[in-house]
């Protein structure tokens, strides 16, 4: 990219970063938290956090219990539980944890309570109202260890403008994506037909949707390393080659999200896929040029039809050795009922029950193109975004390796048989 454009790019993408035992029984720990009606709290900087938190004085109020809340960044959160869950502290009740990220570490390491008969214990809560691809994503060798709070899927954002002008739909296929970029790119040379995140981990997630809709995985059903099949070979050819061939000219291959979005908020590109949260970094006067020109759409179909990920990025879970889980459940039944789900939805958090998307309150404050792709990639989601394994950033730098290779030139199919060969034995070594 030229020295220009990047520092153009560098300033905006800066400011947008800163934008198991049954849980009734007790964990370890003192019987204190208990008897003074103390639930702890421990959330992540998230806007789904500062609605709860305003709303705290209604929980307190209607059950007699008192929250106290500690409120982290995601660094400082990990921090700390890697501190205290380690410890076998029982200082924390409620845990707010990703699931794809560190879920399945947390799980076989005994830090979350198993929750299933809680979810299924209150019909009026309702745990069948919650979509498929997040409720697989909270279940761990079959127990629910988590309740999904905040969901993605991956949707295409396009310029209305720039499809009009060239005559040009909005694509409904991979292929009809492919055409219409290269047609925007040969048109307007200064304009990337196609822009996404091209960091080897980073770009691990928004890849995954193009693997899936390609009729690949990370791994297959037996649990072996799949990377270098025929569909996920294509996917890795076909992701790469968008950006390599019709995206912006000398693109940097460390681009996560905040680089991206950047790209197409300036005008700089026709195409972007990314997740659904992250729209209002599009549709913001303040932080894009192209704000009143941005339309949405559901992840062109592939040959195995449309299968974007539809994934909880946060979820609420019980420290296993808390002494306090009742109380702690009490706390999770009410900030993930309907009622708060609703709030938090308009609010501009996508829900994970089906119930807010059904509701013509659940989506009068999102676009209506955007609402319509996010209900159609909720029902044909997949429930993970990544590897599902334990060390999952170890995992995405060996997936995410032949997207890099691709964009730079080089042989997709032997990249990808590359990365199967480091994964599987990657995979090896998280059984012993």
């Amino acid at each position: 990219m030229k020295r220009r454009s990047i520092v153009k790019y560098a300033a905006v993408a800066a400011a947008m970063s800163l934008g198991l035992t049954a849980c009734s029984g007790g964990g370890g720990g003192s019987d204190e938290a208990k008897q003074s009606g103390t639930v702890r709290v421990t959330l992540a900087n998230h806007v789904w956090t500062d609605g709860i938190k305003a709303a705290i004085p209604e929980f307190e109020k209607s059950t007699g219990l008192k929250v106290e809340l500690t409120q982290l960044g995601e660094d400082q959160l990990s921090d700390q539980y890697n501190v205290k869950l380690n410890a076998g502290s029982d200082e924390i009740d409620v845990m707010m944890y990703r699931p794809l990220q560190e879920g399945k570490a947390f799980a076989k390491n005994g830090y979350l309570a198993d929750l299933t008969k809680n979810v299924s214990s209150d019909s009026n809560w309702d745990w069948k109202d919650y979509q498929e691809g997040p409720v697989k994503a909270t279940t761990v060798d079959g127990k629910v260890v988590g309740v999904p709070i905040i969901t993605e899927r991956e949707v295409l954002y396009y310029r209305k403008d720039l499809l009009q002008a060239a005559g040009l739909q909005v694509p409904k296929t991979m292929d009809e994506l492919e055409a219409a970029a290269k047609a925007i790119k040969a048109s307007s040379p200064d304009t990337a037909g196609f822009v996404a995140r091209t960091g080897k981990s980073a770009a691990v997630t928004q890849f995954s949707s193009f693997l899936y809709s390609f009729g690949g995985d990370f791994v297959d059903s037996s649990g072996k390393a799949s990377v270098n099949t025929d569909a996920a070979k294509k996917a890795y050819s076909f992701y790469g080659g968008l950006i390599k061939n019709y995206g912006p000219a000398n693109v940097s291959t460390d681009m996560s999200w905040p680089e991206a979005m950047a790209i197409f908020t300036q005008g700089g590109a026709a195409f972007y896929t990314e997740a659904d949260s992250l729209y209002k970094n599009a549709t913001d006067p303040a932080k894009s040029k192209v704000a009143d020109k941005v339309g949405f759409a559901a992840l062109p179909a592939g040959p195995a039809g449309s299968k974007p990920y539809n994934i909880p990025s946060w979820a609420l879970g019980v420290n296993q050795n808390s002494s306090n889980q009742e109380n702690a459940w009490k706390f999770i039944q009410w900030a993930t009922s309907k009622e708060r789900t609703l709030e938090a939805q308009k609010a501009g958090v996508p829900g994970p029950r089906a119930s807010v998307w059904a509701n013509p309150d659940g989506t009068s404050t999102y676009p209506k193109d955007l609402a319509d792709a996010i209900s159609a990639s909720a029902k044909t989601g997949v429930g993970h975004d990544r590897p599902e394994v334990v060390t999952v950033g170890k995992a995405r730098e060996i997936v995410g390796g032949p997207i890099v290779a691709t964009i730079t030139g080089a042989d997709p199919a032997a990249a990808a048989n590359d990365a199967q060969t480091a994964f599987q034995s990657f995979l090896d070594s998280e059984k012993k």
